[in-house]
């Protein structure tokens, strides 16, 4: 009874307050992309993936340091899910730290590039002038560079590492999210509201935070989770390439790397690892999808 009261509070055509307007269109929106079976599943893959990941310590059968040399890459079995790996590893329990260094390593990416994106974007569009010449022409330079180039330059220069990983994938990954931010702040800066806002004696800096970046939100949202399987792509590869975790810390990539010797033989070693990056990159792709249908009024 009390839920089918909320769902006809949440579902109101004649919403008594701005609190109830907002949670009804919320709702309205996880019902929409509750309807798509694809993005459904892409978020439970996400989440379970997530939550591997945070509980690894609890899921994992063994030390993902630990060796045992006299079981080296040993064939999936009772004791060893998913096999042991070079140095007799067990690969399934590096498999979940793995998930913590390459999940973990997204989601710092995110955390760094959408603010920073957002900022620059709806800065130079709100302003425009000069100050959009300027972040613009930045921007451009960075897009200029191939993604994984650019990030590989970073890190050699500053030193290999999660960290510095890091860094280098987030000074390379906010240029999209500037120009999109750009893109919706211009489409909006002289609308009549922001003119009746402006009229009210709001100042800039608080027209583009109350005002401007909440109506990005949305779009940057979508390009956010569409992109992180990319960004999932580019940990990976400096994993591989020795540029991001280092030895005997799992990561994905780094994991491949060290097991692509025995692909012939032993093909479960670099293949499991692969899986996980496949898996995960669809999930979030798949996310992306149901979110942009949901967020963008163009789609819907």
């Amino acid at each position: 009874m009390s839920a089918s009261i909320d769902r006809t509070w949440l579902l109101s055509e004649a919403p008594a307050s701005r609190a109830q307007a907002a949670w009804g269109r919320r709702y309205r929106l996880w019902c929409d992309f509750r309807a798509n079976p694809l993005a459904m599943g892409g978020l439970v893959i996400a989440v379970v993936l997530v939550l591997a990941a945070l509980f690894a310590p609890l899921l994992a059968t063994y030390d993902p340091s630990a060796q045992e040399l006299a079981n080296r890459l040993a064939t999936p079995s009772a004791a060893h899910w998913l096999g042991t790996d070079e140095l007799g590893r067990d690969v399934y329990s590096r498999l979940l730290f793995g998930g913590r260094v390459t999940l973990g390593m997204v989601i710092s990416v995110v955390v760094l590039v959408a603010p920073l994106g957002l900022a620059v974007g709806c800065v130079a569009g709100y302003f425009g002038g000069w100050a959009d010449t300027l972040l613009m022409r930045v921007t451009d330079v960075f897009l200029a560079f191939p993604r994984l180039i650019l990030a590989l330059a970073f890190v050699a220069a500053i030193h290999p590492g999660v960290t510095s990983a890091v860094i280098a994938i987030a000074l390379t990954a906010w240029p999209p999210y500037a120009r999109l931010a750009r893109a919706e702040t211009l489409s909006i800066r002289n609308t009549d509201f922001i003119a009746a806002v402006r009229l009210t004696g709001a100042s800039s800096v608080r027209i583009i935070l109350r005002h401007v970046a909440p109506l990005c939100l949305g779009s940057l949202i979508v390009r956010v989770t569409l992109d992180m399987s990319s960004i999932i792509l580019t940990a990976a590869s400096l994993g591989f390439l020795g540029m991001g975790a280092q030895p005997p810390s799992p990561e994905w990539g780094s994991m491949i790397a060290t097991a692509r010797r025995f692909f012939l033989d032993q093909w479960w070693v670099p293949l499991i690892p692969g899986i996980a990056i496949f898996v995960a990159s669809l999930a979030f792709n798949l996310l992306g999808d149901g979110l942009r249908d949901v967020l963008d009024p163009k789609q819907r």
